[in-house]
């Protein structure tokens, strides 16, 4: 509700800030309006975190959440009608200032008393609180966790070993790390998501008699987050005197925090020690209580739990040991979800007819032990086909309405409620994709900036803001990261159960919906729609006005009407082949995605979205822009690229047609990629504020203006320069000084020589050279760059060997592609120390392996594609065989036409998976 405050508060301080004189008729009913909301937003800040107990005062959050979404609403069709008039011809503003002046006036008037009304009942809501003995929110924040969550924790401790799957492996790595790790003071963090068992685990390994017995004295905190440190103290000095059969003195509850300190510092002194903090939430609790545990040569062992990776991996001042939480496999799911659903079948065992639905709601668990063994105690007492078809059709409303699903339910939902406000919006957000939907991190990043999500920090980048919430949501666990081919965040996706708990939540907030076809939407009382179906089409329904975003993932071949106030339009993938007219009549349009689907043409009249942030047409039919997308004053990312499918031909790639008066868009950021036509070179170095940069289509005589654009681009950190074609020369080397934050570079086409300014590039992360067909070796000049993690080399030179004589400290991933001459390739030994993955294709002289491959200790996958029979046969027995017994998983592919048609099939893989004792 905060951040929803604090948008509105922004559109108003923006209308207060208009001079025009149309405004002059509502401003003081707005400037009210925004009095009133900074007080609330003050009050929600003050708030936050604290969970609404009573009916009544749930009926408060309610209040103030409709009241904020219906001000914003009034407000977004009151700058609806400004924009109308001001984007009329002058002879439709000639009749709106003569025949429908008075419509005008009538119109400013009803816009005055919505908002007067707002405003009185903003008002009211103290007075009808205190009129019904309804007190505001405070006290109710004691932990917001209720108390079987509390007893779950503590129960672990008593869990029989029996009742136990897939945590025994876990155990003995915990208990060596406790035991065998030497005399220096040791904090070893459990880490996982909630439900993933860390509590279990933890306390089963802190119950072993092994482990009680090799230390002096153990205590098992569970960790309040309103926690009173002096209490944590108290109950650690009653917990060590206990197992120790100890009398503890009578004035303990009455000392002082001090004497407590020096109570539990001087017992502790000469012993070694085991301390347990279950449920850690801030790293604050580490900073309070570390002073009486610093035991640095006794081997002492802290081990603690929670929900958030930037504990687990914090320095802690002394040796530290995180220890990730993995999900359960599938078989041990299985198992787990059988004892607990089938014991009281006969034989223990599934019957067949239940089979294929007792292991969909297996799936569902995605390996979380507190969904697998709570779903599975809800089905024990189900015993027909129909009564499983109805609790996994319905998996949405059980778990927000089924007592026996209540404690997992609340759990899961404990970490969301931890959220800070800023984030809540945010993460709801993720679950309007599909179930199991890999989000791209940079579409999620766009999408929160077009819904207002993101709060303005000065000197920082919306993008920069929002990237630092979806890091947030990672580490606390909320969502799960996919990384991309060069080891950084590239996509997440949320866990089934998580997903569907935040979806109820979403609906009850009116914050929006995902519609899968049962549904029925007939009046539209949320703010964003998700379609999620292919075999229905939606129509329009009541309310629909007042919809903010429209996401489709299934089929919907027009549009439903009435979307005015739209902001957020993503059609990816969607079957369509025309563009939508009625879309250049959406002023509040932010985003705009239209990624693979099948129109185009874009219409000059996509001139009138002066609001758009992002316009997305890359894969799609569209070959050239209107000149109307010049009128885009507020683009920010234009992302139009197209990929022809054949990865190894020199056009794979296409950039877009586009009008040399782009320079008029002074905030684009994201250009990626324009077809280099007319001054199109030249008119860039106007674009300052660019980070991202495509070009296509570059010829050998645009060398001098490219450069002298590409100096002046100081913000730049991705470039992709494609040649006009094969034999055309790229040239790049009147670049003396190139943008100094570069992180990212593909050149693509003929190179005379290695451009200098290569060499340069401290801040390189990724370098692709395509087709370059150096005589040359480009490795001596790359060699030394620091940062270097991704390094592609595509018909890059055309010599005979490539010899790593040194660096490349930091590459992670080397990619060797149709070198038609290369027979060596030499490394020597400390050179690449990190790389994790090589690629080498099309090398068909290529008759052994890379000469030192033996001294990359730390690769773990080798893919061997479209190279000679002799190479493939030398790596599965041959006499390179022993070289590569280093690494987990190598692939080995060939090419042949079959049928006339040249196909690519597998003739050798390996997997010899290994299982580290810590995931860092």
């Amino acid at each position: 509700m905060e951040s929803a405050a604090s948008l509105l508060i922004g559109k108003i301080a923006a209308i207060l800030e208009n001079k025009a004189s149309s405004i002059a008729a509502v401003h003081d009913e707005v400037d009210e309006l925004k009095l009133e909301l900074i007080s609330m937003k003050s009050f929600l800040i003050d708030v936050e975190g604290k969970e609404a107990q009573t009916e009544g005062e749930k009926t408060w959050v309610t209040s103030v959440r409709d009241l904020t979404c219906d001000a914003e609403n009034v407000i977004d069709k009151f700058l609806y009608h400004i924009y109308d008039k001001q984007s009329a011809s002058p002879f439709a503003k000639l009749l709106h200032r003569t025949i429908y002046f008075p419509k005008n006036l009538w119109y400013r008037h009803r816009i005055a008393k919505k908002l007067q009304k707002i405003t009185k009942k903003i008002k009211a809501i103290p007075e009808r609180n205190e009129r019904y003995g309804v007190s505001t929110i405070e006290g109710t924040s004691s932990d917001g966790v209720p108390r079987w969550v509390k007893n779950k924790a503590e129960s672990s401790l008593y869990i029989m070993e029996d009742e136990l799957i897939g945590i025994e492996d876990k155990k003995q790595r915990l208990m060596g790390l406790l035991m065998n790790g030497g005399e220096n003071e040791m904090v070893v963090s459990v880490v996982g998501m909630g439900g993933s068992g860390k509590t279990t685990l933890v306390a089963n390994t802190f119950n072993n008699e092994n482990v009680k017995r090799h230390f002096d004295c153990y205590a098992w905190i569970t960790v309040s987050q309103t926690y009173v440190i002096e209490d944590l103290f108290k109950n650690l000095i009653k917990q060590f005197h206990r197992g120790r059969k100890e009398e503890v003195t009578e004035h303990l509850d009455s000392m002082s925090y001090k004497e407590l300190l020096e109570m539990l510092s001087t017992y502790l002194k000469s012993k070694r020690y085991l301390v347990v903090l279950d449920d850690v939430w801030d790293i604050k609790l580490w900073q309070e209580i570390r002073i009486p545990l610093l035991n640095r040569h006794h081997g002492s062992r802290i081990m603690l739990t929670t929900r958030k990776k930037d504990i687990a991996f914090y320095s802690f001042e002394v040796e530290r040991c995180p220890f990730e939480i993995e999900p359960l496999e599938n078989n041990e799911a299985w198992e787990l979800f059988s004892k607990k659903a089938f014991s009281s079948y006969n034989n223990k065992s599934c019957p067949p007819e239940l089979e294929s639905l007792a292991w969909k709601l297996v799936e569902k668990c995605k390996g979380l032990p507190l969904a697998v063994v709570t779903l599975g105690s809800l089905m024990s007492s189900k015993r027909s086909s129909s009564e499983w078809k109805t609790v996994y059709k319905s998996l949405n409303w059980h778990l927000t309405n089924n007592a026996m699903l209540e404690p997992m339910s609340s759990i899961l939902l404990l970490s969301f409620n931890n959220l800070p406000n800023r984030l809540k919006p945010c993460f709801l957000y993720c679950a309007l994709f599909p179930e199991d939907y890999l989000i791209k991190r940079k579409r999620l990043i766009r999408l929160w900036i077009a819904e207002g999500f993101v709060e303005p920090i000065d000197g920082v980048t919306p993008e920069e803001v929002a990237e630092g919430y979806l890091v947030e949501l990672i580490v606390r666990s909320m969502l799960q990261v996919e990384m991309n081919e060069a080891g950084g965040l590239g996509a997440c996706k949320m866990h089934d159960l998580v997903r569907e708990l935040a979806l109820s939540t979403s609906k009850k907030e009116k914050f929006g919906v995902a519609y899968v076809g049962r549904e029925i939407v007939d009046k539209a009382d949320f703010r964003r729609l998700s379609i999620q179906t292919t075999k229905r089409e939606i129509n329009s329904c009541t309310g629909m006005s007042e919809l903010h975003s429209l996401l489709v993932f299934g089929t919907l071949k027009k549009l439903p009407s009435g979307f005015k106030l739209l902001r957020v339009l993503d059609m990816q993938d969607a079957p369509i082949d025309r563009f939508p007219g009625e879309l250049v009549y959406l002023f509040n349009l932010r985003y705009l995605n239209l990624k693979r689907t099948l129109i185009d043409e874009l219409p000059e009249s996509i001139g009138r979205l002066r609001n758009l942030q992002t316009l997305n047409i890359c894969q799609s039919k569209i070959r050239a822009l209107p000149k109307a997308i010049s009128k885009l004053v507020n683009l920010c990312h234009l992302i139009m690229y197209c990929y022809t499918g054949d990865w190894a031909a020199f056009r794979n790639f296409n950039g877009t047609k586009t009008t040399s008066n782009l320079s008029k868009l002074q905030k684009l950021q994201v250009l990626h990629s324009v077809e280099s036509e007319g001054k199109i070179i030249k008119v860039i170095r106007n674009m300052t504020q660019l980070t991202s940069l495509g070009i296509t289509n570059v010829k050998a005589s645009d060398e001098m203006d490219l450069c002298d654009s590409l100096q002046k681009l100081e913000l730049l950190h991705t470039l992709l320069l494609k040649a006009s074609d094969e034999e055309e020369f790229l040239r790049v080397n009147a670049l003396r000084s190139p943008p100094p934050d570069l992180q990212n570079v593909l050149l693509a086409g003929k190179l005379e020589r290695v451009p200098l300014w290569l060499g340069s590039l401290q801040n390189l992360t990724r370098m692709h050279l395509r087709w370059s067909r150096l005589e040359e070796d480009v490795l001596p000049h790359i060699q030394a760059l620091p940062n270097l993690e991704r390094l592609g080399l595509f018909n890059a030179y055309v010599g005979e060997k490539l010899c790593f004589s040194r660096g490349f400290i930091k590459l992670k991933h080397l990619c060797l592609v149709n070198f038609p001459l290369l027979n060596g390739i030499f490394i020597e030994k400390g050179v690449m120390p990190n790389l994790r993955g090589l690629d080498i294709a099309c090398c068909l002289e290529l008759k052994a392996l890379p000469q030192g491959i033996e001294f990359l200790a730390n690769v773990e996958r080798l893919n061997l594609s479209i190279v000679p029979m002799q190479l493939t046969e030398s790596v599965r027995g041959g006499m390179d065989h022993p070289k590569v017994q280093h690494i987990p998983e190598i692939q080995c592919g060939m090419r042949e036409k079959i049928g006339g048609v040249m196909k690519t099939f597998l003739v050798y893989r390996r997997y010899a998976h290994f299982y580290p004792c810590i995931k860092i």
